[in-house]
């Protein structure tokens, strides 16, 4: 049995998407990190970083949503696993990729668009932060244009097919549409990244809207956003 701990206003979300494009049944369990239940001994037992995700699948038990999402996907993934040794590489290539180039100032971005209550929103900081998304989106978009038969129409990540990297990326990349950032400028990764979130296994978080507090300082910000 599959037991998932989070809450879909979480990074959690991303497994559940993935849980759900391979048909998997599983048990979820709301653990959300507002309200202090990521650090009760009963979660700390599970993962004692005291972050969500976290996932149990028999008796073996992981956290860090892009490694669990590589997992499922090599364990259980048919058309959404690598197919081989250099597919296995580049999912994870690109899995590293959008967390390390683009998370960081999208979610930032989010959070002064959105997610921070009106008062505690900047949008200075926030077309600062979307001007950091510019370089690693036009690669991203290079990538999509040149893997595409019909321009800007079928391209996927790695391979033929969607897969756990378009997963990976995609799930990164939703707080844009959410909290109304165009992504007008890399129009590959617009059409790309609408088909992945047209897929009926990413319905349920298109419904999903959640607030986060803005931390009282810079080094508050800091530990929120990395």
């Amino acid at each position: 049995m599959i037991v998932l701990y989070g809450a879909m206003a979480s990074r959690a979300h991303r497994v559940v998407w993935m849980l759900k494009e391979l048909e998997l049944p599983f048990e979820h369990i709301q653990t959300n990190f507002l309200d202090g239940s990521t650090h009760t001994p009963a979660f700390l037992a599970v993962n004692p970083n005291g972050r969500v995700p976290a996932l149990k699948d028999g008796e073996f038990l992981m956290c860090e949503s892009m490694a669990i999402n590589l997992y499922l996907a090599k364990k259980y993934g048919n058309g959404l696993a690598p197919a081989n040794l250099e597919e296995d590489a580049l999912c994870t290539q690109w899995s590293f990729w959008v967390v390390t180039e683009v998370e960081k100032p999208l979610l930032f971005a989010s959070a002064n668009r959105a997610l921070f209550k009106a008062e505690s929103r900047d949008e200075e900081q926030a077309l600062m932060a979307i001007a950091k998304l510019d370089r690693p989106l036009k690669v991203l978009d290079a990538h999509l244009a040149s893997r595409s038969r019909h321009p800007a129409k079928d391209a996927f990540v790695v391979g033929n097919r969607f897969t756990v990297a378009d997963l990976n990326i995609a799930t990164v990349m939703d707080l844009a549409p959410q909290c109304g950032i165009s992504l007008d400028a890399w129009p590959h990764v617009k059409e790309w990244h609408a088909r992945c979130l047209d897929r009926p296994a990413a319905h349920d978080w298109k419904s999903v809207r959640f607030s986060i507090p803005r931390p009282p300082t810079p080094l508050g910000l800091l530990k929120m956003f990395v």
